[in-house]
């Protein structure tokens, strides 16, 4: 009796292992979507093979499982591979859902860094300059902006000064700059003084410069503003420099070099805009001195924008003439590509004093926010002054 207990138990136990483990189950339903005969046909081959492989196979019974699962997840519509039911499963032939990969662009590269451009030659060139320059007896180096103010004056009077100096050769030779900077300090060159001064006497201290009515109006409405704002000084920043009536880039450059000594980017005047684009020292010609200021200060040594200006200036008075320059002369007339061309014949025509004149600043463009003052300007005629006799008849002058 104790044998047949042992021997029920066993069983017992057997079948209760058979009936819950997935390797020892030898049918299971499989519940699919109507329809899905797909599902039903690879269910009935899987049975089918384990018939004929005997009961002994358990490898082809655990894969069924797995298979009937698979079959519970998949669509209707979604049809089977031949492949797939001729070749024998296992449990390596698991189906896995495919991922797509996929790249962010430009995330993690780091940018590509472009190519500093310089112009070929511009060290030898720029020392052919400073060779030329040697001797500073241009009119620049004796009757410029850092010429113009007085010595004796207090600090906040010479930045005055030479702010006033600056806007006043806009289009205009240095030595008749220099001539009105002279009866301006002579009459009391301070923003006050320009304030207290009317319009009629301020323009016959500043006459002959070019845009002299234009001019007088600048002064004025730029003292305003000093005289409220700053008690008369100048403001040591760029924007507050160009904030200014009058005042345009290069002005606002050079005002911050010369009388605050500090160097904020290159004054590009009418020279340094024709000699940079004849020498090449622009990746492409400019139309503009601002357009010329930016290239320039793309490749050129900072610790150049300073002196650029002083250098060219007094070249372009000197040799690389606005018309006919003296190439012949020059020690760059083997390096510069427009070296030995035949240049523009065209002068302007003679005017009234308004007019620039055409060897000194004639291709001076205006500065930001004056073309409309200039235009008008020049729709006005004045009339020539000539020295007249007081015992000479009076005559009509045509204008």
């Amino acid at each position: 009796m104790p044998q047949v207990r042992w021997k029920t138990r066993f069983c017992y136990v057997v079948r209760t292992l058979t009936m819950t483990s997935p390797y020892f189950m030898q049918s299971r339903p499989v519940i699919t979507r109507s329809g899905d005969q797909n599902a039903a046909s690879l269910r009935s081959k899987l049975n089918t093979r384990r018939r004929n492989q005997g009961p002994g196979s358990s490898l082809e019974v655990k894969v069924e499982p797995e298979e009937a699962r698979i079959s519970e997840q998949r669509p209707s519509s979604a049809p089977l591979s031949t492949e797939t039911d001729a070749l024998p499963l296992s449990s390596h032939s698991r189906r896995r859902k495919q991922l797509k990969v996929e790249y962010d662009e430009d995330e993690g590269v780091p940018p590509v860094k472009t190519e500093h451009w310089e112009p070929p030659d511009w060290k030898k060139q720029l020392g052919y300059i400073r060779e030329m320059r040697s001797s500073r007896d241009a009119p620049v180096d004796n009757m410029g902006a850092e010429k113009s103010y007085d010595s004796d004056a207090t600090a906040h009077v010479r930045r005055f000064q030479v702010l006033v100096s600056l806007m006043l050769s806009s289009q205009t030779k240095d030595q008749v700059t220099a001539a009105a900077m002279k009866r301006l300090r002579a009459h009391g060159c301070t923003a006050e003084s320009i304030l207290n001064t009317d319009d009629e006497a301020l323009g016959k201290l500043i006459y002959p410069v070019g845009f002299w009515r234009t001019k007088v109006k600048y002064l004025k409405l730029t003292s305003a503003i000093l005289q409220k704002e700053f008690g008369g000084d100048i403001p040591d920043s760029l924007q507050g420099l160009v904030r200014l009536t009058g005042v345009g880039p290069k002005m606002a450059h050079l005002a911050m070099d010369i009388a605050w000594d500090q160097v904020s980017g290159i004054g590009v005047d009418t020279h340094v805009h024709r000699i940079s684009n004849r020498l090449g020292w622009l990746k492409k010609p400019t139309k503009s001195p601002e357009q010329t200021r930016k290239a320039l200060e793309e490749w050129l040594p900072r610790e150049l924008w300073s002196e650029i200006n002083w250098l060219l200036v007094g070249f372009g008075q000197q040799v690389c003439l606005p018309v006919r320059p003296l190439c012949s002369v020059c020690l760059n007339q083997h390096s510069c590509p427009s070296a030995h061309k035949i240049s523009p014949t065209k002068r302007p025509k003679a005017a009234s004093p308004c007019s620039p004149d055409p060897t000194s600043a004639s291709t001076v463009k205006t500065e930001p926010g004056q073309e409309s003052d200039v235009k008008h300007e020049r729709l006005k005629k004045e009339p020539l002054p000539t020295p007249v006799s007081p015992n000479a008849p009076k005559r009509k002058i045509k204008t």
